[in-house]
């Protein structure tokens, strides 16, 4: 059993896809890359609060997006 969170637009995903709403998997893909560099970015920012220093944060943001969310595999 994996410990990964989902994201919000891939339980959105999973909704319509259980429901038989299949809509344009590219949409899924574009929203979800969006959503994917939103949290990456968020985490950016919390790491310029603890230290306005802070260098190799996008790297860092990078692998917590990959430890949290899997790198939005499911």
């Amino acid at each position: 059993m994996s410990n990964k969170q989902q994201t919000a637009v891939e339980w959105l995903e999973k909704i319509c896809n259980d429901r038989g709403y299949f809509l344009m998997s590219e949409y899924f893909e574009q929203a979800k890359e969006i959503e994917k560099e939103q949290i990456k970015d968020a985490f950016g920012v919390g790491c310029q609060v603890e230290s306005t220093r802070l260098i190799g944060y996008h790297k860092m943001s990078e692998q917590y997006y990959e430890q949290t969310y899997g790198g939005g595999e499911q």
